[in-house]
């Protein structure tokens, strides 16, 4: 299936910024040696978001800060996109391309493939769901590179008593089965993120979701009641449990990752123009 406009400018956009760089090695006319990279599969809680869409923020475009020299990121996470589509569309294979021996392969899906009502998209928990997880795993051994299994981040919503709920089902317990079967890492943000959303609690967590006033964004002119996708704080915030969860579970060492604890500005967000 050929890939449209914005899906060409996101594949060239996830190109890792390391790339550009000429190393020494390939300076004095030697064979360039490739960064290694966190490669990241997933929906639109994970994706590059342009300008059209600011201030909507996906975590992957956070990811970055958290991660020392000369790891480089490439974020080929798309908005709407299932374990399922993703594999479909040609996603999958355009990004195994650029893999090589020594990456990870970060796999995050579950928001999309819940739409069991859409047969392009969904799939079930501990039949299709685990099948299609199961090609990015074997697709990212058979470069030699590690695949990390990542459950899908919560969404914003709370009982009246101010309880965070789970909203993804039997999604993360069967990402959890299949992590346990296949010996693959498990950064487990289903979990990490609905604590996290708790300890806030429903007034705390609103800046750090795409919610907003009418008038208060050019984009969204009537206003946005979005409780899914984030704005920068919560970008920011997913994508520092991404690092201390890739640190905890020794996918990553203490060299590998920077200002796990300290503040970042949202102002380093940026927006591309599509």
């Amino acid at each position: 299936m050929s890939l449209t406009r914005r899906q060409t400018a996101a594949a060239l956009a996830a190109l890792p910024l390391a790339l550009a760089t000429t190393t020494p090695a390939a300076a004095h006319g030697g064979a360039a040696r490739h960064p290694r990279t966190v490669h990241i599969a997933g929906d639109s809680t994970a994706a590059r978001k342009y300008a059209d869409a600011a201030p909507e923020t996906g975590w992957g475009m956070a990811l970055p800060f958290f991660l020392s020299h000369p790891l480089a990121v490439a974020n080929h996470a798309m908005n709407g996109r299932s374990s399922k589509s993703f594999i479909d569309e040609g996603l999958l294979d355009a990004l195994l391309e650029d893999v090589r021996a020594g990456d990870l392969l970060l796999i995050q899906f579950g928001h999309n493939d819940e739409k069991t009502e859409d047969p392009a998209r969904g799939t079930d928990p501990y039949t299709t769901y685990q099948d299609c997880l199961g090609r990015y795993i074997a697709a990212a051994r058979a470069r030699r590179a590690r695949p990390v299994l990542m459950t899908p981040v919560e969404r914003r919503r709370f009982a009246e008593d101010g309880t965070a709920k789970p909203t993804h089902g039997d999604y993360p317990a069967a990402m959890r089965a299949l992590a346990a079967r296949e010996r693959v890492p498990l950064l487990d943000l289903q979990a990490l993120s609905l604590a996290r959303w708790q300890e806030l609690g429903p007034d705390g967590t609103e800046a750090y979701f795409n919610r907003l006033e009418p008038g208060e964004f050019p984009n969204y002119p009537d206003g946005q009641q979005d409780n899914t996708h984030f704005r920068p704080r919560g970008a920011i915030e997913v994508a520092r449990m991404t690092a201390r969860a890739l640190l905890d579970t020794r996918v990553l060492t203490a060299r590998d990752i920077r200002r796990a604890d300290e503040p970042v500005p949202e102002t380093w967000i940026s927006w591309p123009q599509a």
